[in-house]
């Protein structure tokens, strides 16, 4: 059933709409002046794409307008609105001058219009519905272009998103140069002289938070010119605690690498970030699991049964410090006797490997490992 609230034009008689019809033309050239002098916007020779574009709205309005008068069951038709509301986002402005031209246009629609129905003999109730109908019409295309402009807005952030995505696999995936050149050209991206790629969830949302020229996509961000001043206050803030891993600053071509890294460091971050550069020796004994576990399994063999865990425990302090007893036993909270103690039972384990650099690196990287 028809809405007269929605369609009003529908209960005024089909005749006025053959009293406007002859004077459409004079009122497409009076709107047109009227929206050229009063939307500054628009102050400039309404000739071209954008004049004929805009005369094409307006006539279209004027003439569908008329066909709707006394027609029950009609609706305006979208398409040439929607159009208008995307061309004003080409154009790189808001819908305010559009929404300005659209009240001026019925303005002065009403006045002529409501002229002519005066002629016509039309009473003062008819007038009213007249002026009720045309700017409940004028409301619908305006209706019409608010769409048209937030389709195109859409669209515009969906390509900007694909093109984002595209430049962030060419860079961790270590695309030739030339290429990432011209992805970063088609994003509108500024190559910076080093990045830094950080892995944590929701980077997209974060990324605005570091810099407004940083990527993020899925889980990468790319964060440009890492080593700049405030930069790593940013970082901090936008992970906010998060795990993640950050990768080092390294030159373009390189993000592959520091993607690779940052990589890695995420699977050692359970929570917060861990940068890769403070944890390189735990990186090297996770990039190879298999050989770190057979590293681990043959240098700690001998303590195999060491069931309390203390002898792996003074090895490990021992290491850390260096040899240095008093501070073996400050970490352990023991006696320096208990140290020399434990360190005699380890050497009668593992024998010549304590006083062997190669023997303590291995010792070092197994620990890493079981840690």
């Amino acid at each position: 059933m028809t809405n007269i609230d929605d369609r009003p034009w529908s209960a005024l008689p089909r005749e006025l709409g053959d009293e406007l019809r002859a004077g459409l033309p004079a009122l497409v050239d009076e709107i047109m002046v009227a929206i050229g002098e009063a939307v500054p916007e628009y102050h400039r020779p309404l000739r071209g794409d954008f004049g004929r574009g805009l005369r094409t709205g307006v006539e279209q309005a004027l003439g569908e307008f008329v066909d709707l008068i006394g027609a029950p069951d009609a609706a305006p038709r979208g398409s040439v609105y929607r159009e208008l509301g995307r061309g004003e986002l080409r154009e790189g402005r808001s819908l305010d001058a559009l929404q300005a031209a659209y009240r001026i246009g019925a303005r002065v629609a009403w006045r002529r219009s409501g002229e002519a129905a005066e002629r016509a003999g039309v009473d003062a109730a008819g007038q009213r519905l007249l002026a009720e109908a045309i700017f409940a019409y004028i409301d619908q295309l305006a209706a019409q272009s608010v769409t048209g402009y937030a389709a195109a807005q859409a669209r515009r952030a969906g390509e900007a998103e694909r093109r984002r995505r595209r430049l962030v696999t060419a860079l961790v995936e270590g695309h030739p140069l030339p290429a990432v050149e011209a992805v970063a050209l088609e994003a509108s991206w500024a190559l910076p002289t080093t990045v830094a790629v950080v892995v944590v969830d929701n980077a997209e949302r974060r990324a605005p938070r570091i810099a407004p020229e940083a990527l993020g996509a899925e889980d990468v961000l790319v964060v440009p010119d890492p080593g700049a001043p405030g930069a790593r206050a940013r970082l901090d803030a936008a992970l906010a605690g998060a795990p993640a891993g950050v990768g080092p600053a390294v030159g373009i071509a390189e993000a592959g690498f520091s993607h690779r890294l940052a990589v890695g460091a995420r699977q050692l971050a359970a929570s917060g970030a861990v940068f890769a550069d403070e944890r390189l020796p735990d990186l090297l004994v996770a990039s190879d699991e298999a050989l770190a576990a057979r590293l681990a399994e043959r240098a700690l063999a001998p303590l195999a049964d060491d069931r309390s865990g203390r002898l792996t425990e003074t090895l490990r302090a021992w290491l850390d410090a260096q040899g240095h007893h008093p501070t073996v036993a400050a970490a352990l909270h023991v006696h320096p006797q208990t140290v020399r103690y434990r360190l005699a039972r380890l050497r009668e384990r593992l024998g010549t490997a304590l006083d062997e650099p190669d023997g303590r690196l291995a010792l070092q990287l197994a620990l890493r490992t079981r840690r």
